[in-house]
Formats: C-alpha cells, sequence, structure tokens
C-alpha cells in the first residue's frame, strides 16, 4: 500500500489521475480523505478538498456496506482542467448505487443523499462486457473552476 508520505507526481501533460486499492471496509474512509486531500494540494485544488473528503468517505462506506467485495479500488483523476472526479471501484456490478430516502430515526442511509448535495454530478460505470460486467465504479465530479 502506498503511504501518504511518498511523494504524489502531478502529471504535467493529459488528463493527471491517481488510484490506489485497499480493503473493503469503513475504516479505509480515513485512508481515503487523506489521499483525496494529498493529491489536491498536489494539483493546487485545496479548495475542494472538504467536498472531495466527504464525497470519498459516503462512496466507501456505500461500498463497504452494500458489496461483499474485500478490495475496493480509490481513484482520483482530472478528466479535464475544470473537472475533478473521485471514484470508488468494486466487484459488486449487482449492487448499484441508489438515491433513498432514510427516515427521521434512521441511523445510516444519507451517504447518497449528501454525494448528491455536494457533487455537481454523480453516477455509476459497470467495467467489463455489457453482458458479464466484472464490477461498477461509482463516482462524483466537481467543477475545479473556469468554464465548461
Amino acid at each position: 500500500m502506498t503511504s501518504l508520505r511518498e511523494p504524489v507526481e502531478a502529471m504535467s501533460v493529459g488528463h493527471p489521475m491517481y488510484s490506489q486499492t485497499y480493503p473493503c471496509e469503513p475504516s479505509t474512509a480515513e485512508i481515503g480523505r487523506e489521499l483525496v486531500r494529498g493529491v489536491l494540494g498536489v494539483w493546487h485544488l485545496d479548495g475542494l478538498a472538504d467536498r472531495a473528503a466527504l464525497i470519498v468517505t459516503e462512496l466507501i462506506a456505500t461500498a463497504s456496506r452494500h458489496t461483499p467485495c474485500p478490495e475496493i479500488r480509490l481513484t482520483v483523476g482530472r478528466p479535464s482542467a475544470t473537472r475533478l472526479r473521485v471514484g470508488v471501484v468494486d466487484r459488486e456490478p449487482a449492487r448499484l448505487p441508489t438515491l433513498s430516502q432514510a427516515a427521521d430515526d434512521d441511523e445510516s442511509g444519507r451517504g447518497l443523499l449528501l454525494v448528491d448535495a455536494v457533487a455537481d454530478r454523480w453516477g455509476y460505470d459497470l467495467h467489463g462486457s455489457g453482458r458479464r460486467p466484472w464490477g461498477k465504479e461509482a463516482w462524483a465530479k466537481l467543477r475545479t473552476g473556469g468554464g465548461e
């Protein structure tokens, strides 16, 4: 596992992206927040750190609560100069993330509502062939500034 004490290299050309595999468990959220904050610091996007950290926390919580996968892959990318994309990949394509309403006295079930509230867009992509996908990525996008 990569430590955040190791330098994170930002790419100067193309569309930079960082990804790392972690155990699929709730405690991974803390590591995920550190990773996101570190990468955003390298990319000089510290102003998005709180929102991105909340998003990654909720996506990791959703994966760890609703999939039996032993591992997840956290991704942080810049698909364009004005977009940040944070995602969590798991190997459970049959359990898709859905927005649901939690009752007032429910102690959980609001994660994707939070993601929906702070992200500019969110969704999921299936990975693998159309008939037999091997996994999915739940993702959220944030504007980094500028046009688009």
